[in-house]
């Protein structure tokens, strides 16, 4: 594995799934936030394109034993990227203070490279030009650029919120590379009803997600791939925890139910 620069900023996402419901809130805040357009046919994969996905897990018990999860899955910005290693024109680099995998939309030439590296399925290849409806032009974020058809695009935990907290901390006099918790939160964060989602430096032990990470109920997504991810997921019911890892074990635990639900 190759190495990647240690940053003294490590923005990071805890994920309580004994929280998640499933709603979906997360899902329609990252495409309105993130100028994702509207789907025309949520049936045609060729058309769907998601930044966040919501997983719907299963015990594989009967009733009453029957158990569900539901699992959000944004890019995991993962310390060493096995996306950024493929990349033949460094559209995509872990270079950004803060630890955060960037996507450089007129670097892309589109060879999918990057998609086929992910372990974690969080990138996404536009086949075709985005379309609003008449009208819904006007609810397009400024601060996030539109893509065309042709390129990979995946989250970016809202770069975007992240610049403007730091410029709001400049004009306030403080100081941008310090910021107080809660400063700099992304949309599905912000969105979810439940406050299953939270988002801060994982470094930084004014921030609750300091703490959360290290909790003994806290796992990563296929961790022992060894790719280092920043987004952890915490949850008491040990069959949720053992799936992360993609542990099938003697079948006790059930299985992944595969679908996802939005």
């Amino acid at each position: 594995m190759s190495a990647f620069k240690e940053f003294d900023i490590k923005w990071g996402m805890v994920v309580d799934l004994d929280k998640c419901t499933g709603c979906g809130a997360c899902m329609v805040s990252c495409q309105v936030e993130n100028n994702i357009a509207p789907m025309e046919d949520a049936s045609n994969k060729l058309r769907t394109l998601s930044w966040m996905l919501v997983y719907k897990l299963e015990n594989g018990l009967k009733y009453p034993e029957h158990d569900v999860a539901y699992l959000p899955r944004p890019c995991m910005q993962c310390g060493h990227p096995s996306c950024v290693s493929v990349c033949p024109v460094v559209a995509t680099d872990k270079n950004e203070n803060g630890g955060i995998v960037s996507q450089v939309y007129p670097r892309c030439i589109g060879c999918r490279y990057c998609m086929a590296a992910c372990p974690y399925h969080s990138r996404y290849f536009g086949w075709f030009d985005p379309h609003w409806p008449e009208g819904m032009e006007k609810t397009l974020t400024p601060f996030v650029s539109t893509r065309p058809r042709g390129v990979v695009e995946k989250c970016t935990f809202c770069h975007h919120r992240w610049n403007l907290a730091k410029e709001k901390a400049r004009k306030e006099g403080g100081d941008p590379n310090s910021l107080p918790d809660g400063a700099y939160v992304p949309a599905c964060a912000e969105a979810c009803p439940t406050g299953a989602i939270s988002f801060g430096d994982l470094k930084n032990p004014e921030h609750k997600v300091h703490e959360l990470h290290k909790s003994k109920y806290a796992r990563r997504i296929l961790e022992r791939l060894g790719t280092d991810p920043q987004v952890y997921y915490m949850s008491k019911r040990s069959w949720v925890l053992d799936l992360l890892d993609n542990d099938m074990g003697d079948g006790s635990h059930g299985s992944n139910g595969g679908g996802h639900h939005g």
